[in-house]
C-alpha cells in the first residue's frame, strides 16, 4: 500500500503543479491589462536597474574565472574558508563577487565551482547559503536613498546584512557535516602559499587556453543569457504578485502576517510588505519604507525582506544550479534566518544607536535609543530573548572558528613551527 502510494505521490504532485499553471495562465488572460502592466515593471526594473548593475560583474567573473583567478584565491583562502565555513578555498572567490555583486550572481560562481567539481553538492549548499547575498548598491542607493529618503540608513541595511549571513555561513558549517570533503588544490605541496596559488593559476589558465577575445565574446554571451534568465523571472513574479492582489489573496496572507507580527512586537501595518517581501524582494522593500509603523520596524522588515530575498531570487537560484546536485531546501532555509538575524541585528543597531545616526529615530512606544536600557526594553517587547542568547553562543564559537583559522593561516605562512 505504502509502494502504491509512493509510485502516485509524483503523479499528484504533477497534477497539482500543472492546475495551478494553468489557473494561473487564465487568471493572467482575465486580467490581462494588469498583468501587463505588471510585466512592463517588471522588465522597466531590470532594464533600468538590474541589467546595467549586475552585467559588468556577470562577465567580469567569467573572465577572471578563465584566467585562473578561482584557482588562486582557492589556494590562498583555503586557509580561512574551510575552519570557518567548511567550504573549499575557491568558495571565496564566490563569496567575494557575491558581496559586492548581488543576487544571483554568488549562485551562478557557486553552480559553476560544482560544475568543474571544486566543490561538491553538499558544499555548493553551504556556499550558496552564503555567498548570494544582496549588493551594497541596492541596500544603499536604492532602498535606504531612494525608497526610505534616508542615506544614512544604508550603513545599517548594509551592516545587519553582511553580519547575518556570516552567522549563517558558519552555522552552515555543520550542515551534512559528515559528507566527503573535496580536496584542496595544491594540496601536498609544500612550497610557499602565495608560490602555490601561482602555479594553481597558472595550471587553470593553460587547461582553459582560450585566446583572450573568446573569452570576452564567451563571457558576454554567458552573462546575457544569465541575465535574461533574471529579467524573466523578475517579469513572472510581478505579474503574479498583481494576480495574487487582485484574488485577495495578499490581503488574507497580511492577515496572518500581521498576526505573526504581533506575536515579536511589530506594527501590523507592516503585514502587506512581509507578504510582498516573500515574493519579490524591491516590492516588499518598497512597501517597508511606505507603511505607517516606526523608522526602527520598517528598517527591520526591510532587512528580512532583504535578507530573506524573494520568492523570485530563489526561483532564479533553483534555474542556475540545475543538474548539480544542490538542494533548494536547505537554501531557503538558510534565507529565512538571515531574514530574521538581519531583522534582528538592524534592531540592536538602532536602539543602541551603532552606525550612522538617523535623521528621525523612531522607536516603538516606551523604548528610547542609545542606551543598553533601551536594548532590555527592546528585547522584552519584541520577544526575542532566545534570539539573542542564540546569537551570544554563535559569537562565541565563531570566536573559537577564528582563533584556529589564525592558527592555520600563520601555519601556512611558515610563521609557527
Amino acid at each position: 500500500m505504502s509502494r502504491r502510494s509512493a509510485h502516485l505521490r509524483p503523479e499528484v504532485t504533477t497534477y497539482l503543479i500543472g492546475a495551478a499553471l494553468s489557473a494561473f495562465a487564465l487568471l493572467v488572460v482575465i486580467t490581462a491589462e494588469n498583468a501587463f502592466e505588471a510585466s512592463l515593471f517588471g522588465l522597466r526594473l531590470w532594464f533600468d536597474a538590474v541589467l546595467p548593475a549586475l552585467l559588468p560583474f556577470f562577465v567580469l567573473s567569467e573572465v577572471l574565472a578563465a584566467y585562473g583567478v578561482i584557482h588562486f584565491v582557492g589556494v590562498l583562502l583555503e586557509p580561512l574558508m574551510r575552519p570557518l565555513f567548511n567550504i573549499p578555498g575557491p568558495g571565496g572567490f564566490a563569496l567575494a563577487m557575491g558581496l559586492v555583486s548581488g543576487y544571483p550572481l554568488g549562485a551562478i560562481i557557486t553552480a559553476r565551482l560544482c560544475r568543474e567539481r571544486l566543490l561538491n553538492a553538499v558544499e555548493g549548499e553551504r556556499l550558496v547559503s552564503l555567498a548570494n547575498t544582496a549588493d551594497p548598491l541596492f541596500m544603499a542607493g536604492v532602498v535606504a536613498a531612494g525608497f526610505f529618503g534616508i542615506p544614512e540608513a544604508g550603513g545599517i541595511l548594509a551592516a545587519s546584512h553582511y553580519l547575518a549571513v556570516l552567522v549563517v555561513g558558519w552555522i552552515g558549517a555543520f550542515h551534512d557535516r559528515d559528507a566527503p570533503a573535496t580536496p584542496a588544490l595544491e594540496a601536498h605541496s609544500r612550497e610557499p602559499l602565495l608560490r602555490r596559488a601561482a602555479s594553481a593559476m597558472i595550471k587553470a589558465r593553460q587547461g582553459d587556453g582560450r585566446p583572450f577575445g573568446q573569452v570576452l565574446g564567451d563571457a558576454v554571451r554567458g552573462s546575457m543569457i544569465s541575465m535574461l534568465l533574471v529579467g524573466g523571472t523578475i517579469m513572472l513574479f510581478s505579474v503574479l504578485l498583481q494576480v495574487l492582489d487582485q484574488l485577495g489573496v495578499v490581503p488574507v496572507m497580511g492577515r496572518l502576517a500581521s498576526a505573526v507580527l504581533g506575536l515579536v512586537g511589530l506594527d501590523s501595518s507592516l503585514a502587506e510588505a512581509t507578504v510582498r517581501g516573500l515574493l519579490e524582494i524591491t516590492n516588499g522593500s518598497q512597501a517597508a519604507s511606505q507603511a505607517p509603523a516606526a523608522l526602527s520596524a520598517r528598517l527591520a522588515v526591510a532587512s528580512f525582506v532583504i535578507g530573506w530575498a524573494g520568492a523570485s531570487v530563489h526561483a532564479q537560484v533553483a534555474a542556475v544550479t540545475e543538474k548539480t546536485g544542490i538542494r533548494m531546501g536547505p537554501y531557503i532555509r538558510a534565507r529565512l534566518l538571515h531574514g530574521v538575524l538581519a531583522a534582528l541585528v538592524t534592531l540592536v543597531m538602532v536602539a543602541l544607536d551603532l552606525g550612522p545616526r538617523l535623521p528621525t529615530l523612531a522607536l516603538p512606544r516606551g523604548i528610547d535609543g542609545g542606551s543598553a536600557w533601551s536594548l532590555a526594553t527592546l528585547v522584552w517587547r519584541t520577544r526575542l530573548g532566545l534570539l539573542f542568547v542564540g546569537l551570544t553562543l554563535v559569537g562565541l564559537a565563531a570566536g573559537s572558528a577564528l582563533r584556529r583559522a589564525a592558527r592555520l593561516v600563520t601555519t601556512s605562512w611558515g610563521l609557527r613551527r
